[in-house]
């Protein structure tokens, strides 16, 4: 059984680097300082959402239905993904964000006012807007 090699120092969360990569088959072993990839340092829900993602070629509305998830919690994915590759976030998209899911939650409780989802499944959407 392989395992995933983490991406972060489990003491410090520093970025970790590859020191020595071995062939299983022949055991020639190279030692040195080598980088992994972006993608292989996210965790695991990361990476199983950019493989949603990619499926449906970007398509918001499709991931949403994948994933059975909002479109603010798409964002909130989405964003999540672009920090752990090292990039910023613009704080307008932030704001945007917090729009979206300010309006997403009023779509929720109306629909529950209105007798249309129960209490329970209106619960569950409103966590999963986080």
């Amino acid at each position: 059984m392989k395992y995933k090699a983490p991406g972060k120092c489990p003491v410090c969360g520093e970025k970790l680097s590859i020191t020595k990569l071995g062939c299983p088959k022949c055991t020639t072993v190279i030692e040195g300082d080598f980088q992994p990839c972006e993608f292989c340092r996210l965790p695991e829900e990361d990476l199983e959402f950019v493989k949603v993602f990619i499926k449906c070629r970007g398509n918001i509305k499709d991931v949403e239905k994948e994933l059975g998830i909002s479109y603010p919690t798409v964002r909130g994915k989405l964003d999540s993904v672009i920090r752990g590759l090292g990039y910023e976030v613009s704080s307008k998209e932030l704001i945007k964000e917090n729009e979206d899911k300010t309006a997403a939650r009023n779509e929720i409780l109306d629909q529950l006012s209105k007798g249309e989802i129960s209490p329970k499944e209106a619960t569950e959407r409103i966590k999963n807007l986080k």
